[in-house]
C-alpha cells in the first residue's frame, strides 16, 4: 500500500478554500477564500502565501491565470466572470473588466467550481447561495462553457445543485463532472467544440440508496486516469478508478470539510488540498480552512491550463 504524508502549509485559515490552480510556469497555486471574498498565491519556492482582496467583492468562486498574462486572472463574482489584475503580493488587486455574466434574473445564485480545458476554453456552473436553504432543496444551477470568439454562453447542463469538480483526461477525450447533489461522479465524451455526450455514472456515493456522510467536492485527475475527488464532510480525498468506479485510495485529511484537490509541485507530484472551516451551521476547530500538501503518492498530475481570453 502506497504510503502518504500530509502537511500542512503556511496559509490563513479559509472560510471556504476553493479553486486550486497550479501554475508551473510562476511555481504557484493560485487559490480561493469564496466567504473570506480573498484570493491567494502559496509561493512554493518560499514556502509563502500572499492574500489579497479586490474592492466591491466579498465572494469569489475562483481564480485561474489568463493565458499569456504573468498578472491576469479571471475570478467568479456572483455571476459574472471578471477579469482582474494582480502582482500576486500585494493585498489589493484591480478589477478590469466584466467578461461575462449569466443568470441575470437569479439573484440567489452565485459560480461555483471553474476551470479550463485543455483549448484555454472555461467551464463553470452555478448553484444557489447556500443561506438560501439546504443545498439540496433546490436545482436552480447551470453548467456553462463560455464561447471567449463570440463571447457568449453556452448551456451545457441544467437543472444542476451544485456544480463542482471537473477534470479532463485528455488522452481519451474524456470529461468527468460532479453536481453534489447527485452524490456522484459522472464521465462524458467531448469533441473538439467542447460539447458532451455519452453520460455515463462513474461512481455513485450513495450508501444502500441513501446519502452519505459527505458530499463530493472538487477533483482533479493523474496521468495514469485516475480520479482525486474531494469529500466536503469527509476528512479524506478518494482516490478512484473511473474505469470500474472502485476506491483505490483514501487519503486522510485532518480537516471535515475538504473541498478541492490539484497536483503540482515541481514534478506535479504534490496533491494540493484546500478545506473549509464553517458549514453555515457550525464553526470547526483548526486545522479547518488551512491548506494542505500531500507527497508520496506515487502519482503525478496533468498541467493545468490558462483561460484563452481573446
Amino acid at each position: 500500500m502506497t504510503s502518504y504524508n500530509v502537511e500542512q502549509l503556511p496559509s490563513p485559515f479559509s472560510v471556504l478554500g476553493e479553486g486550486p490552480h497550479w501554475c508551473s510556469e510562476q511555481q504557484s497555486l493560485y487559490y480561493n477564500d469564496i466567504y473570506g471574498g480573498t484570493i491567494h498565491r502559496y509561493d512554493y519556492i518560499g514556502n509563502t502565501t500572499y492574500t489579497a482582496k479586490i474592492d466591491g467583492y466579498s465572494v469569489i468562486s475562483f481564480i485561474i491565470p489568463v493565458k499569456n498574462e504573468t498578472s491576469q486572472f479571471i475570478i467568479g463574482t456572483e455571476r459574472s466572470i471578471t477579469l482582474i489584475e494582480w502582482d500576486g503580493v500585494s493585498q489589493k488587486a484591480k478589477y478590469i473588466e466584466t467578461v461575462g455574466e449569466v443568470e441575470a434574473n437569479l439573484s440567489d445564485n452565485r459560480f461555483n467550481d471553474a476551470k479550463i480545458d485543455p483549448c484555454g476554453r472555461f467551464y463553470g456552473g452555478t448553484m444557489r447561495l447556500e443561506e438560501k436553504g439546504d443545498i439540496f432543496e433546490a436545482r436552480l444551477g447551470s453548467f456553462y462553457r463560455y464561447d471567449a470568439q463570440r463571447k457568449q454562453f453556452v448551456v451545457l447542463k441544467e437543472n444542476v445543485g451544485v456544480s463542482n469538480g471537473l477534470c479532463w483526461n485528455e488522452t481519451l477525450n474524456l470529461f468527468y463532472y460532479i453536481d453534489s447533489c447527485d452524490l456522484d461522479v459522472k464521465e462524458y465524451s467531448f469533441d473538439s467544440n467542447g460539447n458532451l455526450s455519452n453520460e455515463r455514472v462513474v461512481i455513485d456515493f450513495r450508501v444502500s440508496g441513501k446519502r452519505p456522510s459527505f458530499v463530493p467536492d472538487g477533483m482533479t485527475i493523474d496521468t495514469n486516469g485516475f480520479l482525486y475527488v474531494a469529500t466536503f464532510g469527509g476528512s479524506a480525498v478518494y482516490k478512484i478508478d473511473p474505469s470500474d468506479g472502485k476506491i483505490l485510495m483514501k487519503i486522510k485529511i485532518p480537516a471535515e470539510q475538504v473541498t478541492s484537490v490539484a497536483f503540482g509541485g515541481p514534478n506535479l507530484d504534490i496533491l494540493f488540498v484546500t478545506t473549509a472551516a464553517i458549514e453555515f451551521q457550525s464553526s470547526q476547530p483548526a486545522p479547518a480552512g488551512a491548506l494542505f500538501k500531500v507527497t508520496g503518492l506515487g502519482a503525478k498530475g496533468r498541467p493545468m491550463h490558462s483561460f484563452a481570453l481573446n
